[in-house]
């Protein structure tokens, strides 16, 4: 029986070059697999093949844990005192032999392990090339996917999910798609193929434009709504060379090439800058942008666009603005120049009536420190006298006097507040919540608990530094008592 092991692995490594081990593996599995039907009970078995001599020893096996974790007898062992948890416990049994093994079962073991190595194989050789464009032919059509000859024996799979919508293929169309590798449970590597990643539209420029595969034109990034519109920004390495017009081509043959292979896909081509501001009002195109305000902290831009260009600037479904946030990395916020001056309004009156109950300054005073940049407690307090006397009608000792005001105000704010802490109502018994963000809810009179839970996203927006998707988290983790027993 020894030796037919030993021709069994020879005959099936020759047959399917494959190296030997990978069928000694199978054979040890199928040995494995008989062996547990001695049991009645769970099993682990474990087989071991010499590849010298063909010889093999089968084994039990048992894992050491604790007593708590205990649960199957027949492949856990409670750990003593001389084994580690963890551990294992092998005991030798005596061996099934291998010409009495079920063929049936022995062959879909050894069929499936050659199967799972000879894809291995094609995924190495083809691991050169993964995220580039390749052809194929449809060989397979399945409601869950296709497959799809790549020749030379080599096949991958094509989810209908990675397909551009509305496509349809059948047995025998070629195609174009980027080749990619997918892990397959308990089946190991898969080559795959995608027509709806952003990569497909790259591929299918670099084909169409010489300047990009000759790198004198760089693609920076790309945003794609597949089978709707993509928008790609461009760089020129060469500053002779329009990186738009060569990508468009003569008379736009180059652009509508691709945009055919992608069913019609609109396509924006654009300029890339390393200005995030100066890229997305190129990525926004003819929309009229009157102001962008970043927030670096947050990555987020602020974008204030004229009435008249709101609904473009936006786009069907929010396309556009989605499209331009995945181009310059950054979150926005699109609104019309009416609704900006509003919520300015309405913040510069709020920072106002802090001013002036803190510092008990008049309304002139504090809108002068607005209107200078000085729109809280903290940029008052952490300024140098030279910078607030630099204002026209401040000197030395009215700087002087409202910094050491401001920080006697937030001094006694953090006391107030750290005295607090604790009491389930503070603010800082909010899960998660900093004294620096506490300090400025409490500026803007949310002094406790209840008042966080009770502000809608909205009204926190308007008068904290804070995103929408923060601020209905910080909310609803200031409203978590309400939904305890």
């Amino acid at each position: 029986m020894q030796k037919e092991i030993l021709l069994v692995a020879e005959a099936v490594s020759g047959e399917k070059g494959l190296p030997q081990e990978a069928i000694f593996e199978a054979i040890e599995q199928a040995l494995a697999t008989a062996t547990k039907k001695r049991y009645e009970d769970n099993s682990n078995i474990e087989v071991v093949i010499d590849h010298n001599t063909g010889d093999y020893e089968t084994f039990r096996v048992w894992e050491y844990v604790a007593e708590e974790d205990f649960e199957d007898a027949g492949v856990q062992i409670i750990q003593d005192e001389n084994n580690e948890l963890g551990s294992i416990k092998r005991e030798q049994v005596e061996n099934i032999e291998f010409g009495r093994i079920a063929a049936q079962a022995a062959k879909q073991v050894i069929v499936q392990k050659v199967r799972e190595a000879e894809r291995a194989q094609v995924v190495e050789k083809y691991r050169s090339v993964l995220g580039e464009l390749v052809n194929g032919t449809v060989k397979k059509v399945t409601r869950e996917f296709l497959i799809i000859d790549l020749g030379e024996g080599a096949e991958a799979i094509l989810s209908r999910n990675e397909l551009i919508p509305g496509e349809v293929f059948r047995i025998g169309d070629r195609l174009r798609a980027v080749l990619q590798e997918e892990e397959r449970e308990n089946r190991g590597p898969q080559l795959a193929l995608s027509r709806k990643c952003p990569e497909m539209v790259g591929e299918l420029f670099k084909l169409e434009v010489p300047e990009i595969s000759e790198q004198v034109i760089e693609i920076k990034a790309i945003a794609r709504d597949p089978g709707s519109r993509t928008k790609i920004a461009v760089k020129t390495n060469d500053n002779r060379i329009d990186p738009v017009g060569a990508c468009v081509g003569m008379r736009g043959s180059r652009v509508q090439a691709v945009s055919n292979e992608l069913g019609n896909e609109r396509l924006d081509i654009v300029i890339w800058d390393d200005d995030p501001a100066q890229l997305l009002i190129n990525s926004m195109g003819p929309v009229e942008i009157t102001s962008i305000i970043l927030d670096e902290a947050k990555g987020s831009m602020d974008v204030v666009v004229t009435q008249d260009t709101l609904a473009q600037a936006i786009g069907k479904s929010g396309q556009n603005v989605r499209l331009s946030s995945q181009i310059t990395g950054w979150k926005l916020n699109v609104l019309d120049q009416e609704t900006a001056d509003e919520q300015s309004q309405e913040k510069s009156e709020s920072i106002s009536t802090v001013l002036m109950d803190r510092l008990d300054v008049d309304a002139d005073l504090a809108e002068t420190l607005i209107a200078n940049g000085f729109n809280s407690l903290e940029s008052i307090s952490s300024s140098a006298v030279e910078d607030l006397s630099s204002i026209e009608g401040f000197d030395d000792d009215i700087s002087d006097l409202l910094i050491n005001r401001a920080k006697e105000v937030l001094i006694t704010m953090a006391m107030e507040i750290s005295t607090d802490e604790g009491d389930s109502g503070d603010l800082m018994s909010v899960e998660g919540m900093e004294m620096a963000l506490a300090l400025e809810l409490s500026q803007k009179g949310i002094n406790d608990r209840e008042d966080l839970a009770e502000q809608s996203i909205e009204e926190l927006t308007s008068i904290i530094d804070i995103s929408e998707e923060d601020a209905g988290d910080l909310i609803m983790r200031a409203r978590a008592h309400w939904f305890e027993d």
